[in-house]
């Protein structure tokens, strides 16, 4: 039997209602940043910011319950969850995978939480696959989950201006063995231990524990902990390394870079994306900014394939790719072939 291929069977979203306009980013930022900047240089409006009862664990459950909705799988056919929903979450060392499997009745399921920041779904397809592909008793997978870390950043930090469009979401996605259709090809992932504790929550940990004393300061603690360094190595190996990721991604899936036809981005400073378009000859409408959203995290792909698929800028034969970068510091790309063409249907 031919080896088994893998499928995007569909997308879910959930974006609360919510919101934080530019102005009211300049005006938390103390005059450091002007509304005009924000909108020009940062590249947002506003961005959609967690309402009562948007935890983490919630909005995951939320996008994965549009999802089905949208596909209509049957929840008792999910044989396993993958959550990519970031660690600030309702409750600590709760699994949100098996939240979500309760909450949304995938009672055959498993689910586990995996993590590598705002990379984490791209990884999870890869992984989805890979397990798709080596274990014939697993069918078919959701991968799900919310994000909301924008709750810790402290505007007044002026080191944090990258991470002032963080946002909050959900996003769900299933893919399914031998679905016969928007098939997932290959991906590639890269990691810079280098740049390991740069960049995360400063209070909270085992290192820094939460005290009487820095209590006010703990729930804004999201940090660039090593500025200096992070932002230099940044410079010098960012760009480098995700053209490497989609090179790589394409070479491994046998198909040439110059078939790309949408790329699903996750959202930053505007002038980065502009030159990210030209490098891979792209022009702007074959992506989406997503400047009225944001960064949602790795809740970014999906959104972007999500809105791209309603806006009719995939169409059969289009060929995809997703592309990720995280803190850690972490890059990912993948490509897709949507539609049925050069898909093999072994069912």
């Amino acid at each position: 039997m031919s080896k088994r291929t893998v499928g995007i069977v569909g997308t879910g979203i959930y974006i609360p209602s919510d919101t934080i306009s530019a102005k009211e980013i300049s005006e938390a930022t103390h005059g450091i940043w002007a509304e005009q900047a924000i909108i020009d240089k940062l590249g947002f409006t506003k961005k959609p910011i967690p309402g009562p009862g948007d935890g983490t664990q919630e909005m995951g459950v939320k996008a994965a319950m549009d999802c089905l909705k949208n596909t209509g799988v049957d929840p008792m056919d999910i044989d396993v969850i993958l959550c990519m929903g970031e660690e600030w979450k309702e409750y600590p060392l709760t699994t949100s995978a098996i939240y979500i499997q309760d909450r949304i009745g995938a009672k055959n399921a498993w689910g586990i939480d995996i993590q590598n920041r705002c990379c984490t779904t791209v990884s999870a397809m890869k992984i989805a696959k890979d397990m798709l592909v080596s274990d014939e008793t697993i069918d078919t997978i959701m991968i799900c989950g919310g994000y909301r870390n924008g709750d810790l950043v402290d505007y007044s930090d002026k080191n944090m201006s990258m991470m002032f469009n963080l946002g909050a979401g959900g996003g769900a996605i299933i893919l399914k063995a031998n679905y016969g259709k928007n098939q997932l090809l290959e991906s590639h992932i890269m990691s810079d231990g280098s740049m390991a504790r740069d960049a995360g929550v400063e209070i909270g940990g085992t290192v820094n524990p939460i005290n009487k004393d820095n209590l006010n300061s703990a729930y804004k603690s999201l940090k660039l902990m090593n500025p200096e360094h992070m932002k230099n190595r940044l410079d010098e190996v960012s760009m480098n390394n995700w053209m490497h990721c989609i090179d790589k991604a394409f070479e491994k899936s046998n198909v040439k870079k110059e078939e790309l036809d949408y790329l699903a981005v996750l959202h930053f400073k505007y002038s980065m994306h502009l030159h990210m378009l030209k490098l891979l000859d792209l022009d702007e409408e074959q992506t989406i900014y997503l400047s009225n959203y944001g960064h949602i995290g790795q809740v970014d792909q999906i959104l972007s394939l999500h809105l791209a698929l309603e806006k009719g800028k995939i169409k059969e034969g289009s060929i995809i790719s997703m592309i990720a970068a995280g803190i850690g510091y972490a890059w990912a790309a993948n490509v897709i072939r949507w539609g049925a063409g050069g898909v093999d249907d072994v069912r």
